[in-house]
């Protein structure tokens, strides 16, 4: 029996989005790569995402691509100018998969699926003659002085003068993310910040938001409530859950939410569910509903602008029948009914956790990896690339992007 090779020019842990690419790129450039895997098959999570659609990138030029990830986005601006979204499509028509983008905005494989990226990156793979092992779970990462010289796994040594890690974060434990990366990490020396987990579901202390799931509330803006965290908002469609909220807008927004959990135990927001009206617009448009009908009951007014059952839970917020005829509502409580219209309280205090988070909020620290290569300023030979460094951003393509575009510029540069 031939026995394994056990020296590469690189070793790949990681068989995400980020950790494939850098594979591929090197193994194109010569080189050979080893790729570790710690499941029995690669690319788990990659094969979830969007639902199994996989929203691969978007249309937005770097500049405005890099905004969305806050004030360490130009951290990624090397890594883009190297491998920006008509990169990534056109590397996606090299391999066989075609892309487009129905809503003009996110581009898909258009297959929908993930599996035919996962199938096509799969095939490249053994085009180019990459050893890919599974179940080998990594323990530690080799290091004489400041340089790198290979990896052990629970039942072998692999050596390499090159080792990206690219072991994602701790979202959805059950596709194999449980913070290696950060462990082995830290074991050399490098920080990792406080981690939280990021693109969820959140539950709220109110518990009349289970009355209200059969609809969709369409540009909703959500603010956080505390006089130190006013900033913090996000705009986008909403759904109430059977205990609390999620949509597209929530799925951003947790990023925010769950650190400030975490210190204070709940956070409260303001949402606006009137597409933007303030106290003065409800006015004016109520005002134009009596013109045409002076007996319009408080449940016709607020259905011209809110699904039925959201109405009529406003109205038990605000204390009045909601058959009871506008034009008889006393002023107090019509200003109480129009306030909670603009601004609907409610209280965030909790959600589940790594095991329903997308994405991680936090980890390796970006002041430690060199941005033009994504190599370890403390390590030489070690890189890092995708989420298992403390840069997330929101939904729609952007994190994947951001992995594909970290794992070509390390597998590239490499020494």
């Amino acid at each position: 029996m031939q026995k394994m090779k056990q020296e590469f020019d690189l070793i790949v842990i990681g068989s995400g989005a980020a950790g494939l690419i850098a594979a591929i790129t090197a193994a194109r450039e010569q080189k050979s790569v080893l790729i570790l895997e710690k499941l029995s098959q690669l690319a788990a999570k990659l094969k979830a995402t969007g639902g199994g659609r996989c929203n691969l990138t978007n249309t937005l030029p770097n500049e405005e691509f890099m905004a969305k990830f806050g004030r360490d986005g130009r951290f990624m601006q090397d890594a883009l100018k190297a491998f920006d979204n008509k990169a990534l499509v056109q590397f996606m028509d090299e391999i066989g998969v075609a892309t487009h983008a129905p809503d003009g905005f996110r581009i898909f494989p258009t297959s929908h699926s993930s599996v035919t990226i996962i199938k096509a990156l799969e095939a490249e793979l053994n085009r180019l003659g990459v050893t890919l092992l599974t179940n080998q779970r990594v323990t530690r990462l080799l290091s004489t002085g400041r340089h790198i010289d290979g990896v052990k796994t629970q039942s072998d040594i692999f050596y390499a003068p090159n080792v990206i890690v690219a072991t994602g974060g701790l979202g959805y434990p059950t596709l194999g993310a449980e913070g290696d990366g950060y462990n082995l990490a830290q074991e050399l020396g490098h920080k990792v910040t406080d981690l939280s987990p990021a693109m969820m579901p959140l539950k709220t202390k109110e518990e009349w938001v289970a009355n209200c799931r059969a609809d969709t509330i369409a540009k909703v803006e959500l603010r956080v409530n505390m006089k130190k965290h006013k900033k913090l908002r996000a705009k986008g469609d909403l759904i109430f859950t059977k205990n609390g909220i999620r949509g597209p807008v929530v799925l951003d927004f947790a990023r925010e939410v769950t650190p400030l959990l975490k210190k204070y135990g709940e956070v409260p927001l303001l949402l606006n569910l009137t597409k933007g009206m303030n106290e003065e617009d409800i006015r004016t448009h109520f005002k134009k509903l009596l013109k045409a009908n002076k007996s319009s009951k408080i449940l016709d007014m607020l259905q011209s602008l809110l699904p039925e059952a959201l109405s009529r839970e406003l109205c038990t917020l605000a204390k009045v029948e909601p058959d009871t005829k506008y034009k008889d509502l006393e002023g107090k409580k019509r200003d109480k009914l129009i306030s909670l219209l603009a601004w609907t309280p409610l209280t965030i205090t909790g959600h589940d956790g790594f095991k329903m988070a997308m994405i991680t909020r936090g980890g390796i620290s970006l002041k430690e990896i060199n941005p033009k290569t994504m190599q370890s300023k403390l390590i030489d030979g070690l890189y890092f690339c995708g989420e298992v460094m403390n840069l997330d951003g929101p939904c729609g393509g952007y994190n994947l992007q951001w992995s594909f575009a970290s794992g070509y510029l390390a597998g590239k540069l490499l020494r």
